[in-house]
């Protein structure tokens, strides 16, 4: 049933997560989110934390009647934690006898572990671009978890870190949002998402049909991360982009990077003729701030080229 729902190839061995597309007959985004295997045939699904209600219903809502599938919120029975950061294994070693080590837990896997007291899951995921972990802990367990993560990270400048700041770390990466830059209208390739697309699986899934027209079409619109050249100006969203003086898009969502030094932002370029790689990069670009004009650099991908490799290290 989920091979059917999901873009991606979820035939994954037992620990192994897959980042996928929920897509409506469009091809459009109904949601993005990650499939575990914890099971043979049990999956732990993990969504945006303002879209369980909705993907919940559109799963259940697409199971065939001759389909044995039982889909069970269990958001209330967990509290999660994401430790991030180049010293994330460092403070994690010091409270589990697990082995964190990149070949005993490889980017994208998931074990339980044990974390003081606890029992939890620990998901080798990022949503920031820097090496980490997703703890899942049982609510229970959740105000000793966290004293054990403060207490042990004292020593090594742990800091407690908010939304705002989650918002500028994926900017900087690139990474697309749920209600953002991915809605019910954008597909995966407008939104450079093709790799978590697998047209090679053995049950078709909702969407391949308009995906595999556009594959072959072209798109007219792509999502782009700019860059101010700048670094004094602050975007914040709903900027408008300008190419070649002439308007294509605006941007979906905006932050200060602080690791790049300049404001961030992602947004679609349309071109009714098409756009490509070679249409992105001969235009010249600006953003529209409160009617000033600020030079930009435009990136198909992360500018924060780094992070690619340490995400993995």
């Amino acid at each position: 049933m989920l091979q059917r729902l999901c873009a991606n190839d979820i035939s994954v061995p037992i620990g192994r997560c897959v980042y996928t597309g929920l897509l409506n007959e469009r091809g459009g985004y109904e949601s993005d989110l990650t499939v575990t295997r914890i099971g043979d045939e049990a999956f732990f699904i993990v969504t945006g934390s303002a879209q369980a209600t909705r993907d919940h219903h559109w799963i259940d809502s697409n199971i065939h009647k001759d389909e044995f599938a039982v889909v069970t919120d269990v958001t209330g029975a967990y509290a999660v934690f994401a430790l991030m950061g180049p010293r994330s294994r460092e403070l994690l070693s010091r409270l589990t006898g697990a082995d964190l080590s990149n070949a005993a837990f490889p980017f994208a896997t998931s074990q339980e572990i044990d974390i003081g007291y606890a029992t939890a899951r620990a998901t080798r995921m990022s949503y920031v671009g820097e090496l980490g972990w997703e703890l899942y802990v049982p609510v229970e367990f959740a105000v000793g978890v966290h004293g054990d993560l403060v207490t042990a990270g004292g020593e090594i400048d742990l800091r407690h870190a908010g939304y705002y700041a989650l918002e500028s770390l994926r900017l900087e990466k690139a990474f697309r949002a749920w209600g953002a830059e991915l809605t019910p209208d954008y597909t995966p390739f407008e939104a450079g998402l093709g790799f978590a697309v697998s047209f090679e699986k053995s049950t078709p899934f909702i969407g391949s049909e308009a995906l595999l027209r556009q594959k072959r079409e072209g798109v007219k619109r792509r999502l782009v991360q700019f860059v101010l050249d700048d670094p004094g100006p602050v975007l914040y969203g709903g900027e408008l982009i300008l190419r070649d003086g002439r308007p294509v898009g605006d941007l979906k969502s905006a932050s200060f990077g602080h690791t790049l030094g300049a404001s961030v932002g992602l947004g679609y370029v349309q071109n009714e003729d098409g756009v490509d790689k070679a249409f992105i990069k001969q235009g010249t670009y600006h953003i529209d701030l409160a009617g000033e004009l600020v030079p930009a650099t435009a990136c198909l991908r992360s500018a924060y080229d780094p992070g690619s490799a340490r995400l993995r290290s």
